[in-house]
C-alpha cells in the first residue's frame, strides 16, 4: 500500500531538526561495471558503487530555524529521514514506523531566493559521509 508524504521528517539523532517541504532521492543507481569480453555479443556488467550525492531539502525560513542549523555546519553529525508519525490534538510526532533512513554527514544553510509573493525558504544540503541505512521502528 502506498503512504503519503505526510509525516516525513528530517531528524538529527532522535530529534526532529526543522520541518521539510521536500526530501531527496535516497540514493541513486550504481554505476555499472563493464565485463564484457571479446566473445561476449551484448556487454555485460556487474553492479559497483552506489552515488549518492549531495541531500538537498527545502524548509520554510525562520531566524530560529537558522540558526539552529548554522550551529551544526562544519561538524560531522547523525542525520535521518523518517516516514512516519503519530498525530495527537494536532501534535506531530516522528516515529519512523514506516521507516528510517540514516546517515552521518556535513550539513550547510542558505537562505533561497525568492520573488513577489512568494514564501521564504532556506536550503539545506548534506553531504553524506557514511553510507544509508534502512531500518524500520520496532513496535
Amino acid at each position: 500500500m502506498a503512504i503519503s508524504s505526510y509525516k516525513v521528517f528530517l531528524m538529527h539523532g532522535n530529534a526532529k531538526l526543522v520541518d521539510i517541504k521536500d526530501f531527496p532521492d535516497m540514493g541513486d543507481d550504481p554505476e555499472l561495471l563493464d565485463t564484457t569480453t571479446l566473445t561476449d555479443k551484448m556487454r555485460t556488467y556487474i553492479m559497483g558503487i552506489q552515488e549518492t550525492g549531495a541531500l538537498s531539502f527545502t524548509s520554510n525560513y525562520t531566524a530560529a530555524d537558522y540558526q539552529t542549523l548554522a550551529a551544526l555546519e562544519g561538524s560531522e553529525e547523525q542525520y535521518a529521514l523518517w516516514l512516519g508519525g503519530t498525530e495527537n490534538a494536532g501534535n506531530v510526532t516522528p516515529t519512523g514506523s514506516d521507516g528510517k533512513f540514516s546517515f552521518s554527514g556535513f550539513l550547510s544553510v542558505r537562505l533561497l531566493g525568492a520573488g513577489v509573493n512568494e514564501v521564504v525558504n532556506m536550503g539545506i544540503t548534506i553531504a553524506p559521509s557514511s553510507i544509508i541505512t534502512f531500518s524500520v521502528a520496532a513496535g
